[in-house]
C-alpha cells in the first residue's frame, strides 16, 4: 500500500503560480512512477503530468506544456507540480497518483494509488 497526501492548492489569479506537493508513505516511493491528474466540474479526470521512478523521464499534457513542471525528491518521498502562468481553465481538483511501473504512464488504470485531491481555483 502507498498513501498519498496532496497539499498546496488554493485560489490564485490568472497568470499566477502555485506549487503542489504530494507526500507518500508506505512502500518504497522510488519504485513508483508518479503522476498528476485533474478533474474539473462536470468533466472526466484527465492526465496532467508524470515522472518516472528515477526522475529521468517526464511528460505533460499538451495543455500544460511549458507552464507546469513535475519533479520528485525520492529522499523525501515527495513529488511536486510547479504550476506557472495559470489560467481559469486550469481550475480543477488535482490528484497525485502512483503507478508500480518504472516508465511514464498516461492511463488512469495504470495508477494503483491515489491521493484525496487538492482544489486549485484560478480566477480571471
Amino acid at each position: 500500500q502507498v498513501q498519498l497526501v496532496e497539499s498546496g492548492g488554493g485560489l490564485v489569479q490568472a497568470g499566477g503560480s502555485l506549487r503542489l506537493s504530494c507526500a507518500a508513505s508506505g512502500r518504497t516511493f522510488s519504485h513508483y512512477t508518479m503522476g498528476w491528474f485533474r478533474q474539473a466540474p462536470g468533466k472526466e479526470r484527465e492526465f496532467v503530468a508524470a515522472i518516472s521512478w528515477s526522475g529521468g523521464s517526464t511528460d505533460y499534457a499538451d495543455s500544460v506544456k511549458g507552464r507546469f513542471t513535475i519533479s520528485r525528491d525520492n529522499a523525501k518521498n515527495t513529488e511536486y507540480l510547479q504550476m506557472n502562468s495559470l489560467r481559469p481553465e486550469d481550475t480543477a481538483v488535482y490528484y497525485c497518483a502512483a503507478a508500480p511501473i518504472g516508465t511514464v504512464q498516461y492511463a488512469i488504470g495504470e495508477y494503483h494509488y491515489w491521493g484525496q485531491g487538492t482544489q486549485v481555483t484560478v480566477s480571471s
